[in-house]
């Protein structure tokens, strides 16, 4: 088989999906915005969402989307819910099924169970008006008819890809409406190359006694003293009011050396860099090392609420490289 017929059928199935999201993209309306809604809205604050064979694979997509996203959802599965496991839905929750055909033998329990219950909301996802899926749903959102890739259109392509967007867009929706930022994001992902993404430079720094303060009129003898104690390679040189005015790194310390300069008995005000380099406490490790790696620095100042002269913590290059951030 030539390279070229490769080629070709992967982008015949790749056309065909991207048609399959376009028809999603023009179906989205009212029944899409009440179901957000009743998410946003649900008392209990459990999201169930349930599916067969590959909607039951999807469906497990949307929950952990949903969890990861600030709405708090588990998939539960049909087989075991009509043993025992149906104990888990209770009043106020909302329950989500994902099938195709809105047939599935298997969902028939869930339905049954969930109709019994006024305070459960069901959401019925299918492709089928004429399902008992559909018609026994408060909510239903029926999926677009989309024609499958491969021969004969029967293998689950574009409609799966479809389901999971609609399940994307769902978590998004709902992500944004709620307000849910990185901070949020990183609290519920702790582990992992996200959580590393996520890390801010108030992670990394050192506070408190740690931080290498001295005063403006102290001798360049006996800061250096106190560099060499802190073995940190920068002191933060601040006024009598407190307030940051400078900084001296050991970088510093070797272009002085190379001058005739008898700094030893200066005041450390006299040779200091003035208004060092001050960054928010909030912003990403990642773009601290930019910053760092752009200047061609080792070290930042930190601060909260725009008061940049208030140094709360040092962040140093090796700290966020130690983190395996890069």
């Amino acid at each position: 088989m030539r390279n070229k017929n490769l080629l070709s059928i992967a982008k015949d199935v790749i056309k065909l999906e991207t048609i399959g999201l376009r028809k999603l993209q023009s179906s989205l309306g009212k029944s899409f915005e009440k179901i957000i809604k009743v998410i946003l809205n649900c008392k209990s604050g459990k999201i169930i969402i349930s599916g067969v064979g590959k909607s039951g694979i999807i469906a497990k997509k949307w929950s952990a989307t949903l969890s990861s996203t600030g709405t708090p959802s588990f998939f539960l599965d049909p087989s075991n819910a009509s043993h025992g496991d149906m104990g888990q839905v209770t009043s106020n929750d909302v329950v989500i099924l994902i099938s195709l055909s809105g047939q599935s033998d298997e969902l028939k329990n869930i339905i049954q169970y969930v109709s019994r219950n006024k305070n459960i909301k069901l959401i019925g996802i299918t492709s089928k008006k004429d399902s008992i899926l559909y018609k026994n749903s408060d909510l239903k959102f029926l999926l677009p008819n989309v024609k499958e890739a491969g021969p004969g259109s029967f293998v689950p392509t574009s409609s799966t890809t479809v389901q999971i967007a609609l399940g994307d867009a769902i978590a998004i929706t709902c992500m944004k409406y709620k307000k849910f930022g990185r901070f949020d994001f990183k609290k519920i992902h702790p582990g992992g190359s996200l959580s590393i993404k996520l890390k801010t430079v108030e992670d990394l720094m050192i506070t408190g006694n740690k931080i290498p303060f001295v005063k403006e009129n102290i001798s360049m003898r006996a800061a250096l003293k106190y560099m060499e104690r802190k073995k940190l390679g920068v002191l933060v040189i601040k006024n009598d009011k407190n307030y940051t005015t400078g900084i001296l790194t050991d970088g510093d310390l070797k272009r002085l050396s190379n001058t005739k300069i008898n700094f030893q008995n200066l005041n450390i005000k006299k040779v200091m860099k003035k208004k060092p380099i001050s960054i928010d406490k909030n912003i990403l490790a990642a773009q601290a090392l930019s910053i760092m790696n752009t200047r061609k620095i080792t070290s930042l100042c930190v601060h909260q609420n725009n008061k940049k002269n208030k140094t709360i913590g040092i962040i140093h290059i090796h700290y966020i490289l130690n983190a395996n951030i890069t």
